[in-house]
């Protein structure tokens, strides 16, 4: 299976101060995330089950 996703866009979470750079992308399955500032290194791909559980996590620890 193909899981390669064709567009990254940063995050609106990424500040333009550097440092806090993350790329995203969706594909049908699965959900990508890369350092923006090192696009050929290693990406994390998550099945977008353990996407949402991540994303609620977060917003749950960030108030």
């Amino acid at each position: 299976m193909d899981i390669t996703p064709r567009v990254w866009r940063k995050s609106s979470y990424s500040t333009g101060q550097g440092g806090e750079c993350v790329e995203v992308a969706p594909s049908p399955a699965f959900q990508g995330m890369r350092d923006s500032k090192h696009p050929d290194a290693s990406a994390l791909f998550l099945p977008s089950s353990e996407w949402a559980a991540f994303l609620t996590a977060a917003r749950r620890h960030a108030l």
